[in-house]
């Protein structure tokens, strides 16, 4: 290795407290950063076994069905007028099923499929008829042109 001269030829040597500084540094880096280090034992994992056939439950989902005509269809029913903004015949079957389920200690999932060009609006209404009925665990999907 080269030894550093300087202008009037004196010669300063191998500078060790730049290397010394640049190692501190690095320590420093590496003692932060193990802290942030979880350990195995304290990580929460669920791991695959039996499951117990009680504690399934096995739910019916209810598909609302928006067209983009503005027609509403309850499992493939249609339901009321595509200008029909109150939906009585869709809160009514929306609520027997509700009570139904509440008497059978079940639940009601809803899912609410709409065509892509389908107008936004029907898609509220079918919301409002979800909400009078007291239906709330919804999804939402789109249907796929084919």
């Amino acid at each position: 290795m080269k030894s550093v001269v300087e202008d009037d030829g004196q010669n300063l040597g191998f500078q060790i407290a730049p290397m010394i500084d640049v190692v501190f540094v690095i320590m420093l880096f590496f003692m932060v950063m193990a802290g942030t280090i979880k350990v195995e034992n304290h990580l929460v994992t669920n791991l695959p076994g039996i499951s117990e056939s009680e504690s399934v439950e096995f739910v019916d989902e209810t598909l609302i069905g928006v067209a983009e005509d503005g027609e509403i269809t309850l499992n493939d029913e249609p339901m009321d007028t595509p200008t029909d903004k109150n939906m009585p015949q869709l809160k009514g079957s929306l609520a027997r099923m509700k009570q139904n389920a509440d008497a059978s200690k079940n639940k009601v999932v809803v899912t609410i499929q709409s065509e892509p060009q389908a107008k936004y609006d029907r898609v509220i209404d079918a919301l409002n008829a979800l909400t009078a009925a007291r239906i709330s665990d919804v999804t939402f999907t789109v249907t796929e042109d084919e």
